[in-house]
């Protein structure tokens, strides 16, 4: 998938690191306070017991999967940083709002279902208090789609051919919107603040160790690298496998065939600059990864949609 990271942007723009800084300074408060008491040893284990009652501060368990999240802003918080988001990025001279009906009209009708399959969902309550809109940009050279907090929903027209059909854009917006819903932006932006605290900690405790500067700059060297692959990447990797996960639930609700999602990312696979990177150091997981397990949750999505009468599927207008 390719998104917009204009939230992740927005949000801090806004000032959200100034609750990682007011986190650490407490942090910070305590351990110094109590170096002379712990000692050492003391000090390094103090400081990783509170990074870890900041973490568990803002934890909440995800309504459909059960996956526990760290999220440190309300949902209000996260609807109006999306909403200023959402005008940052109309606002932008170089898009180009697109007033074909060809265009307009299918990506309004694929949205609309998948809202009301939302709205019905494990999420209803916070569906039902998103103010959804959606906005088709001219540009036939991005292959992208976003749902941003609160759900504001923008569809590039170069994603019609790799969407193809109407299904196939379900299969996105499914999993877009399945971001939204998830806090997806407000759960990385929590994760980061939690890791800065940590390494912030960190940097205090080998300091007050006594530790030689070598020693103390290789070590966060290694913990800024550990950090990065073995925790904010796998963290990223789980919030894309949600998405599709809650993406084929949701178009299958909404009448979509979610199969159709396994031939998209099939399709984005062959496509021009569709081969990931290794899945090791990539935010996402790789396209056969993907398709392995959108084939296991076909068990589970398959029955829905065969429930429901059938969306209306004709194909997506041709770019030119």
């Amino acid at each position: 998938m390719v998104r917009i990271d204009t939230f992740a942007r927005e949000a801090t723009r806004q000032g959200h690191d100034t609750m990682s800084e007011g986190l650490f300074n407490s942090a910070k408060e305590k351990v110094m306070n109590h170096r002379k008491a712990f000692g050492k040893r003391g000090t390094w284990l103090l400081g990783m017991c509170l990074a870890v009652m900041l973490a568990g501060a803002g934890c909440q368990t995800n309504p459909i999967t059960g996956r526990s999240q760290i999220l440190m802003t309300s949902v209000s918080e996260d609807m109006q940083l999306g909403a200023q988001a959402y005008q940052q990025v109309l606002a932008d001279p170089r898009i180009k709002k697109s007033a074909d009906p060809r265009e307009t009209a299918p990506v309004q009708r694929v949205a609309a279902r998948v809202i009301a399959a939302a709205k019905q969902s494990k999420y209803a309550a916070m569906a039902q208090q998103f103010q959804w809109e959606v906005t088709v940009i001219k540009n036939d050279k991005m292959v992208n789609a976003s749902v941003l907090p609160g759900g504001k929903i923008t569809v590039y027209t170069g994603l019609f051919p790799v969407a193809q059909t109407e299904a196939g854009l379900a299969a996105v917006l499914g999993h877009e919107v399945g971001h939204a819903l998830a806090r997806r932006g407000a759960e990385r932006m929590s994760q980061k603040m939690v890791v800065n605290v940590v390494g912030d900690i960190a940097k205090i405790a080998l300091g007050a160790s006594g530790a030689k500067p070598a020693l103390s700059q290789n070590a966060m060297a290694a913990f800024g690298l550990g950090t990065n692959v073995g925790v904010l990447l796998p963290f990223s990797r789980a919030h894309e496998s949600e998405a599709d996960y809650i993406g084929i639930l949701l178009a299958a609700e909404a009448g979509y065939d979610p199969r159709e999602s396994i031939r998209f990312w099939e399709r984005m696979e062959k496509a021009p600059g569709g081969q990931a990177p290794l899945e090791f150091l990539s935010t996402h997981p790789s396209h056969g990864t993907r398709i392995k397990q959108l084939e296991k949750w076909m068990e589970e999505a398959m029955p829905i949609y065969q429930t429901k009468s059938a969306a209306p599927d004709s194909e997506l207008p041709q770019i030119r």
